[in-house]
């Protein structure tokens, strides 16, 4: 297991790397542990501190198509490991770290519309420091382990499965799930994904209480 880190000191961590190199960042955990919100608080105190020298990569942009996971027999597990194109965000990765290009456009998910939208976000050459958030990426199962090694710190996001319960319930509840339509998506779907994620995870360099 990492080292124990508040996000004032993980934040004061990327705001001092040294400029001149690009850096990529995994942040890791859970459905319901906050990934996204800690990314996105990341790459905007960084940006304070230096305008333009952060962006954010979310794994959820590489989601498959509802139309393959219908095709696949899967879309009722969307969510899940295999429903994912994980070759995609390797290669985006090994894209991004290079920086041979002026500019890089990744995916972002879309969650009001349940698709992820190709080329909506542009990662500048300048940027230096790039969060990627998602659940699974140091998942060290195949073919996930293929992104062991693309990343210069990862981070762990440590959150206790009833605090997931309780965000995970209202979050569907903000969708307008009824009670038993979230009974199906929290035990069924999402906090299995969690204990995944907690057994069978790479261990981190930190480890982030949130």
């Amino acid at each position: 297991m990492g080292a124990a880190v508040g996000f004032d000191a993980l934040a004061a961590r990327l705001i001092a790397l040294p400029a001149g190199q690009r850096r990529i960042v995994a942040i890791a955990g859970a459905p319901g542990s906050g990934k996204s919100h800690v990314a996105e608080a990341l790459v905007a105190r960084v940006n304070a501190a230096t305008p333009g020298r952060a962006a954010l990569l979310p794994m959820d942009g590489y989601h498959y198509d509802d139309a393959v996971l219908k095709a696949l027999g899967r879309h009722a597990r969307k969510g899940a490991p295999d429903t994912f194109d994980v070759g995609g965000l390797a290669a985006m990765l090994v894209r991004l770290r290079a920086n041979a290009e002026d500019a890089i456009a990744v995916p972002v998910f879309d969650r009001s519309i349940e698709i992820a939208r190709a080329g909506a976000r542009l990662i500048p050459q300048r940027v230096e420091v790039i969060v990627a958030e998602g659940n699974y990426l140091l998942l060290a199962a195949p073919p996930w382990d293929r992104l062991a090694g693309l990343f210069d710190l990862t981070v762990r996001l440590d959150v206790a499965e009833d605090v997931l319960r309780q965000r995970l319930t209202g979050r569907w509840q903000g969708f307008g799930l009824t009670p038993a339509e979230i009974a199906v998506k929290l035990e069924a779907n999402d906090l299995p994904n969690g204990r995944l994620v907690r057994s069978q995870s790479r261990p981190a360099d930190l480890v982030l209480a949130n």
